[in-house]
């Protein structure tokens, strides 16, 4: 970091310190992505689609207790990788993502309310934040979210 931190100007030191200044807790992550992964947006969602891999494969299905809980676990980690991307495409590709997951949890997440309130959830969600897009980005990720529905 140290040697990052030397290549870049003035102003672009001050915008970094004032945003990390935002996220008390999370600096050195806030941190480490502002230097070496905001140039590569896809590497960054392939790095957390790895990370959500693994939270999935851990999941504990025996009840929907434990499955609900690691389900939330894994969204507020999207929440805050989301946070520190500051990108709205990289949000609504993450939560594509958990949703897509979701829907292969056996037992099926859609036989269980409070799973299925927050399946739901995700995709008004999704849906807010696509509508926020370019139109062609806005297509296409309405054809997924159908997809998701059906």
């Amino acid at each position: 970091i140290k040697k990052e931190l030397q290549h870049l100007t003035q102003q672009e030191l001050v915008d970094i310190v004032l945003r990390v200044g935002k996220y008390k807790v999370e600096n050195k992550e806030l941190l480490t992505y502002l230097l070496f992964e905001a140039g590569n947006e896809d590497g960054y969602i392939e790095v957390v689609i790895e990370y959500m891999d693994v939270q999935f494969e851990l999941l504990n299905q025996q009840h929907y207790y434990y499955i609900k809980k690691s389900v939330r676990k894994i969204l507020r980690r999207v929440r805050k990788f989301s946070r520190y991307s500051n990108c709205p495409e990289t949000e609504v590709e993450l939560l594509l993502y958990v949703c897509h997951q979701m829907l292969k949890i056996k037992p099926s997440v859609l036989k269980n309310k409070t799973l299925t309130n927050i399946f739901n959830r995700q995709i008004e969600l999704i849906q807010k934040k696509t509508s926020k897009l370019h139109e062609d980005l806005q297509y296409e990720y309405n054809l997924q979210i159908e997809d998701l529905k059906s």
